[in-house]
């Protein structure tokens, strides 16, 4: 049962990476049978991956079409910024007292690298750099349930990809979003821990960012 488990949780890893990467986007069917022969598995644990992935809502089930990624309305967009919002300043101030100097200089150089990623157009790496800044704090966070249910909700926003003429804009927007990054540690390193959980709140994880600013 184990081993039926670890290979659903394999396939379901794997759909996840293939839409981080761009090569699943929203509207897209996912081809069970190309998924299968790709990871040389049955078909029974990649239709389990498939419907954890839809309970998240991450797919959608739809009739006589198979599983589709689902792309969020603005409103359910907007209503998931508010929801990651409120976890995720709770799980950043739950974390404030664990992190050691080390953790500190770790955000700092993530904060450093997403500089670089978004200065050379490498938004793959920006992608990857964020979630290991985020990730800092989120390892040492002592409630696991209310890290397991933020991350879930962010799973539901899909990596975008822009068009050559939007990469002006884009890399605006995250360097502003980095900036946020920034002042999270100005408020971590001065033990404004209540104020570090309405900046990530209200301004972070604004609700008019939604569907706008990529995570």
């Amino acid at each position: 049962m184990n081993d039926y488990l670890s290979l659903k949780d394999h396939v379901y890893k794997y759909i996840v990476e293939q839409i981080n990467n761009g090569n699943l986007i929203a509207g897209s069917k996912v081809n069970e049978n190309a998924i299968g022969e790709s990871l040389k598995v049955s078909r029974t644990p990649v239709r389990e991956a498939l419907i954890q992935l839809s309970s998240e809502g991450i797919l959608e089930n739809v009739p006589r079409k198979g599983f589709v990624i689902k792309k969020l309305s603005t409103e359910e967009a907007k209503e998931n910024y508010f929801i990651i919002g409120a976890l995720d300043g709770l799980a950043a101030t739950l974390a404030a007292p664990l992190l050691t100097e080390k953790h500190i200089r770790e955000m700092e150089f993530y904060i450093q690298s997403i500089d670089l990623a978004i200065n050379t157009e490498n938004f793959e790496m920006y992608h990857k750099m964020q979630e290991a800044f985020h990730g800092v704090y989120l390892s040492v966070c002592p409630n696991k349930n209310l890290v397991d249910l933020l991350l879930q909700y962010k799973k539901k926003f899909l990596k975008n990809f822009v068009a050559a003429d939007q990469t002006e804009w884009l890399k605006k927007a995250l360097l502003e979003t980095n900036n946020e990054h920034r002042k999270m540690m100005e408020l971590l390193r001065n033990g404004d821990f209540a104020d570090l959980e309405r900046f990530m709140r209200d301004v972070h994880w604004n609700i008019n960012k939604g569907e706008v600013i990529p995570l």
